[in-house]
């Protein structure tokens, strides 16, 4: 048991791959080979399930709708034929597994999403926007101790 604890650790450190969730919406680059020649091509879908989180390779299934067609892959995360995965946005949901998107009633609009973009942006504006106000703070601080220091001198 303890071995194949340590083969997990050693599986997952050796490869740096993001923590899916259900209702994730990611870019999977495989790498595919034809003949001899070998091209990466791109993923893009919602991540309906996760299964054996805690083994070597979860398997990861991603759904999307081509041409009013239903596509869904299931894929190591861990693979070497997975180059690359991109974590697009990420979804409010309550479930682990969302095989309820496979109905052709549900939109995937529905779900109430993060762009994870958009929320990096904010963070960064709203640490701008508290170093003037602490700077104008500090200034203010100075400005008032001498003063003080002014008045003291006066009298």
């Amino acid at each position: 048991m303890v071995k194949v604890q340590e083969f997990n650790q050693k599986v997952r450190l050796s490869a740096k791959r993001p923590e899916l969730r259900a209702g994730d919406i990611v870019k999977i680059h495989r790498k595919i080979t034809e003949g001899n020649k070998e091209r990466v091509q791109v993923f893009e879908g919602i991540v309906i399930a996760v299964k054996g989180k805690q083994s070597s390779s979860p398997m990861a299934t991603v759904r999307k709708v081509s041409f009013g067609v239903g596509v869904e892959i299931t894929i190591p995360v861990f693979s070497p034929s997975v180059s690359k995965i991109e974590i697009v946005k990420r979804a409010k949901v309550r479930r682990s597994k969302l095989y309820y998107l496979r109905r052709k009633d549900f939109k995937i609009s529905k779900l109430k999403t993060k762009e994870l973009d958009r929320f990096v942006a904010e963070e960064e504006k709203e640490k701008e926007i508290e170093k003037p106000v602490e700077t104008a703070l500090e200034e203010k601080k100075e400005n008032t101790e001498e003063e003080k220091n002014k008045s003291e001198k006066k009298g």
